[in-house]
């Protein structure tokens, strides 16, 4: 669609089911660009242009957002696709049929779109020609983080994303190989930060719009300024006991941090800054595992992190990651060992996603399914319960994490029927991403 002169564009930010940053982050963009524009996580077709946040590869599989492109693109409307989905742009033109898709980072190609309108030639854009193939115009790189503010809701305050309103950018790019992350490949790897009094703004901005926690997003938050190699502790320090400021010490979180990018003073700031929490990524108790996910840390390492965090006073969570496809038996029983040693104050556990752009996603694309453990039926304890070994594992995970927290959880009847409805519907959802990026084996390998 090509603007006349002198139209103002009517646009939407769309973000299924919760308001994601990056889609308030292109609302501002698209405000800033002199559109007049609103955000919201509902879908309802129209005749106005939609850019449309999309976070999750299991996005391009839902009916309501297939029937929702297709109904408001008969009414004459346009649809952008943006956001994580992105990075095997093909796939998401194949799938869903947008006008385009806008790829990476898409601060520049989303301002030209609005002053420009659709243009073939648009660096960072994929979209189908008329005679059939899809076109990818790769983006214009680097990119500042510069930008207006975030276009916020006036219900920010309702949401929740593991108990904070909103995670805000404080930096780009992550140091990490993890084989199952997108972010170094979407980011890359450089830190790219942004200045502080703009992210204090930005948190003073969601505070007066109702958020009353926000956590500090970037891969690893201790990253933020990371300079000559090494932490910038200090700018750290700053950052969070600016935003305590603006929040409250108790209405902050700084939740994600690697165990190698942690000293005295950062977990001495998350203490007195924050709710007190550390979030590892720990993934595994096999070194054998974490090794071939690329996580850059060994076991010991990690039990040493975790003491670090619990001598100043800190909660400590863990995220677990099982039915990777080389994960042995050995390897998962080394997990549950690591939980019962550790005994977190929580753990989160999931079944190995093979994310686009990621060497897992590759990794589980060259595994036969008779020998993926998310596809192969569990032979074990819980096969009267038809789970397939990722499946199994996650479950018992997840009740046997429980019986290790500090505080007492008792596996209840609703609890047991809980897990294990979460357990098979991660298998079935990530056993229908895999055989869609099958589809589009060409396209990833």
């Amino acid at each position: 669609m090509e603007l006349q002169a002198g139209a103002v564009m009517k646009a939407r930010i769309l973000s299924p089911d919760l308001y994601t940053y990056g889609a308030m982050l292109i609302g501002g963009i698209v405000r800033g660009s002199g559109a007049d524009v609103t955000i919201s996580r509902e879908l309802s077709p129209g005749d106005d242009t939609v850019f449309l946040s999309l976070y999750s590869t299991q996005h391009l599989l839902q009916p309501r957002i297939r029937s929702f492109i297709r109904q408001h693109r008969e009414a004459g409307g346009t649809v952008y696709i943006g956001g994580p989905v992105s990075s095997v742009p093909g796939m998401v033109v194949g799938e869903l049929s947008p006008d385009a898709v806008v790829i990476g980072e898409g601060e520049v190609t989303v301002r030209r779109l609005v002053s420009e309108g659709f243009n073939p030639g648009l660096p960072g854009i994929a979209y189908r020609e008329e005679d059939g193939p899809v076109r990818v115009n790769p983006p214009e790189l680097p990119l500042s983080l510069e930008r207006p503010l975030p276009l916020i809701p006036e219900d920010i305050g309702s949401q929740s994303i593991r108990g904070a309103n909103v995670y805000i950018e404080t930096h780009r790019g992550c140091l990490g190989a993890c084989t199952f992350c997108q972010v170094p490949r979407f980011f890359g790897h450089t830190i790219r930060s942004r200045g502080l009094e703009e992210i204090i703004t930005e948190a003073r901005a969601f505070r007066e719009k109702g958020a009353t926690r926000i956590s500090i997003s970037g891969g690893t938050g201790s990253l933020y300024r990371y300079e000559d190699g090494k932490i910038n502790t200090g700018a750290f320090v700053e950052l969070l006991r600016e935003l305590a400021g603006v929040m409250g010490p108790k209405n902050v979180s700084a939740p994600d941090i690697r165990v190698d990018c942690i000293n005295d003073e950062v977990l001495d700031a998350i203490r007195d800054y924050t709710i007190g929490w550390v979030f590892f990524g720990i993934e595994s108790g096999s070194d054998t595992i974490l090794h071939q996910m690329g996580k850059g840390a060994t076991v010991t390492r990690v039990k040493e992190a975790v003491e670090e965090c619990r001598n100043h006073r800190l909660h400590v969570a863990g995220s677990f990651i099982v039915g990777y496809p080389t994960e042995t038996p050995e390897d998962y029983e080394q997990t549950r060992s690591f939980i019962a040693e550790m005994q977190l104050d929580d753990v989160f556990v999931s079944i190995a996603e093979p994310i686009p752009g990621t060497p897992l996603a590759r990794l589980a694309l060259g595994i036969p399914h008779d020998r993926n453990p998310t596809y192969t039926p569990t032979e074990g304890e819980y096969k009267s319960l038809h789970l397939t070994e990722s499946e199994a594992r996650c479950f018992d995970l997840m009740m046997h994490a429980d019986m290790f927290k500090p505080r007492l959880h008792v596996v209840t009847d609703q609890v047991f029927s809980t897990y294990l409805q979460e357990s098979r519907k991660q298998g079935s959802d990530i056993r229908a991403v895999t055989d869609l990026l099958l589809k589009y084996r060409d396209l990833i390998a």
